[in-house]
């Protein structure tokens, strides 16, 4: 079974993951294009690291081309599986060797115009990046998957293996303690008395 490229953008990832184990390139394309990006986003939040977040999100999706003909459509969803692979490589990264110092945090680069607003979003991306790196692993998966990578409470206790009870509880003690943390940076990161934080 073949699929117009075209078509193949609209379709849902486990139909995709389907006609790759069928035998169908384009569709492993479009799965890719779309998946690894996220993937990515998030081990390198986790690890701080960018070569290492490649690492995890490459290994990540070697292993979904692996299980692709074994796929069972009504077990889970493809990027929550997908997510859950990465969470777990990151995991075993973290154990092994502890993440590098605050200073070596990546620069997330800002498209808005003006030099100025550059800096400033860009010194605020690190400061979120360092805070992130200061809360508890478990916390700091929920809130980046929560906050920064828009999943549900739902999808991510199905990618933690915990209850949505337990997602709750850790995105808003993660919350609290990034708050905390940057509370006394308002001033120097650009925010007036009713900006968020």
């Amino acid at each position: 079974m073949t699929m117009p490229y075209d078509a193949m953008t609209e379709a849902p990832d486990d139909a995709l993951l389907a006609l790759y184990a069928n035998g169908d390139g384009a569709a492993a394309r479009v799965l890719t294009e779309r998946l690894a990006p996220r993937v990515l986003r998030f081990a390198a939040r986790m690890l701080s690291d960018p070569a290492e977040a490649e690492d995890v999100t490459q290994e990540a999706l070697l292993r979904l081309w692996r299980i692709a003909p074994d796929w069972r459509r009504d077990e889970a969803q493809v990027s929550t599986w997908l997510y859950r692979v990465a969470r777990n490589l990151c995991t075993d990264r973290l154990r092994r060797k502890r993440p590098l110092g605050l200073d070596a945090a990546p620069e997330v680069e800002d498209d808005r115009p003006g030099a100025v607003a550059r800096l400033q979003a860009a010194e605020r991306a690190q400061a979120l990046d360092r805070a992130l790196a200061r809360l508890p692993d478990r916390q700091r998966e929920a809130v980046v998957l929560r906050h920064i990578e828009g999943l549900s409470n739902p999808e991510i206790a199905a990618v933690m293996e915990i209850s949505v009870e337990a997602v709750e509880s850790l995105t808003a003690r993660g919350k609290r303690a990034l708050a905390a943390d940057l509370a006394g940076r308002r001033e120097e990161l650009g925010y007036d008395d009713d900006g968020p934080i």
